[in-house]
This record gives C-alpha cells, structure tokens and sequence, in this order.
C-alpha cells in the first residue's frame, strides 16, 4: 500500500548534514531559500553569487542556468535536445562543486519535461539530478506526460514535484487540486511543487491544500500574487497569504523548503530578492 508519507521521507533524504552547508537559512526551523529564476537576468555563477551575498543557503536550480542559451531563448528545439541527450554529466558534477563551495545546499533541479520530449530526454532529467547529487526534480510540466514520466522516478528513485501555474482553462496544465492529484496517482514518486501564488491567483487556498497534501508537497514557490489572476507583486503587496504559509511550516515543523521566486518587475534583481527575504523572516519571527 502507498503511504502518503513516503513522498516526505524520499525528498528529505536529500537533506545536508549539518557540516556541509555553510549559509544558513533556516529560519525558525523553516527551510527558506530561492528558485535560481529569479536571477534569470545573469548566468549562473552571477547567481550563485547573488545568493551568497543575500544570504540563502538552499537552492533549487532552474534548467535555464544550465541549458546553454536556454535562458534567453536563442537555442533552438532540435539543438536543446541533443544537448539534453549529449551533455556530459561531468558538466552537471562540476555545477554541484560550485553550489558546494559556495556553502549553498542544492536541494532540486527544476528540469519541465513537455509533450515533445523524448523517452530519452525524459530519462536524462534523472541522470542529471543524480550527477548533481539531488533527490527532487520539479517540472512546468502537463498531466499527460507526467504519465509517461512516472515510471522513470519509480526507476531511479527520484521525486518529481510538478510545478502548477494559475491557467484553470486547460485540465492538462497544473493549476486545480485534481490535475495535481490526477498525476499523484500515476506513481508515489510524483509529488508536488506548489507556487503559492499562482495557486492564489487560480481561485484556490495554499494553506488548506498544503494542510491537506504536505506529505506528496517536495518544495514551495513563494510569491505574493493579487487575487484573481492579478499580478505578481512585491512582498507584502499582494493577496497571496505568505506569511500564513509560512507560519503554517513554522507551527506544524513541516520540513518543506520555501523557495523565493522572484517574477514581478523590479529595478535591482538583488536587492529585491534581499526584500522577499527580509519579509520571510519577518512573517517567521
């Protein structure tokens, strides 16, 4: 029988001893950290640094600091593939030695497998989380091919938390509670990667559903949204409960990590990532 905890158990084997991560971000017991997209606008060494220097210990990694071009949309489809296909994994060991020596914990790769991947594409995503010594990956993906994906984290034992955004109109995106359970069901190797403030924004309560369903949640975005599908907001200035999510990890000791991702308009990346920061802590104390 599948037990609900298992997902829970599974992603927080990737879980540092206390001497390897030198930054500690961990507030109140709660695992703060940052999506790596949120310094989209620099490569990934500029972003590395840009977390040093704020203070985040805990890291998931976005596929685009990593994918050559990716992150400007310059590759084209065909070239992305090969490249997926071909990589070397020493390219991705050779990444974790930089989030090691950074003192950084790298809990995740974000890597969206899409309907036009390949088998094989699909299989590489888990060869690169295991060269990058992580135990979850998390998609923008669709329920469709989360079917397909299913039996490749049953194979190697890795967490795939899909990733939903706040598009209700099409079942085959992530946004409702049954399009994420519906692909809960297709293996205990699917979890979920709940961003709060698209959850928001789709009409729907991030502190119910993670009330509910902590144990299949492998990590959270955090972002402020305004009701409605209304717009990314600086921290504090949306609708989205953020606070109460996190006071909801702080109160139960849930040890799901919350991951900033910064999406709205700013002027200075860094200093807007240092503010969504600040106001964890704050909604921590």
């Amino acid at each position: 029988m599948y037990s609900r905890r298992d997902i829970g158990k599974l992603a927080l084997a990737a879980l540092p001893a206390a001497a390897f991560a030198k930054i500690d971000s961990k507030i109140a017991g709660v695992q703060l950290g940052v999506q790596s997209y949120s310094f989209r606008d620099r490569p990934l060494d500029e972003a590395i640094k840009a977390m040093t220097e704020i203070g985040l210990g805990e890291c998931e990694l976005w596929q685009g600091h990593v994918e050559p071009q990716a992150a400007r949309g310059r590759a084209g489809q065909e070239e992305l593939r090969k490249w997926r296909e071909t990589a070397p994994l020493s390219h991705f060991q050779e990444i974790a030695g930089k989030f090691k020596r950074a003192g950084i914990w790298l809990y995740a790769y974000n890597y969206s497998f899409r309907d036009n991947f390949t088998d094989r594409e699909i299989e590489r995503g888990f060869e690169m989380a295991k060269a990058l010594g992580v135990k979850v990956l998390t998609a923008s993906a669709t329920v469709s091919v989360a079917r397909r994906v299913a039996p490749f984290a049953d194979r190697y034992k890795i967490v795939v938390g899909m990733h939903g955004h706040s598009n209700v109109k099409d079942p085959n995106e992530f946004a409702k509670p049954e399009s994420f359970q519906q692909a809960m069901d297709f293996g205990r190797y699917i979890g979920v990667n709940l961003d709060v403030g698209h959850f928001f924004a789709a009409g729907y309560d991030p502190v119910d559903y993670i009330s509910k369903h902590h144990d299949r949640i492998v990590c959270l975005h955090l972002k402020d949204r305004k009701k409605d599908q209304g717009m990314n907001m600086p921290f504090g200035e949306g609708d989205t409960p953020v606070k109460q999510v996190l006071q909801l990890l702080k109160k139960n000791k849930w040890r799901i990590p919350a991951n900033i991702e910064y999406e709205y308009k700013g002027t200075d990346t860094v200093a807007e990532v240092r503010k969504a920061f600040e106001f964890c802590k704050a909604a921590l104390a």
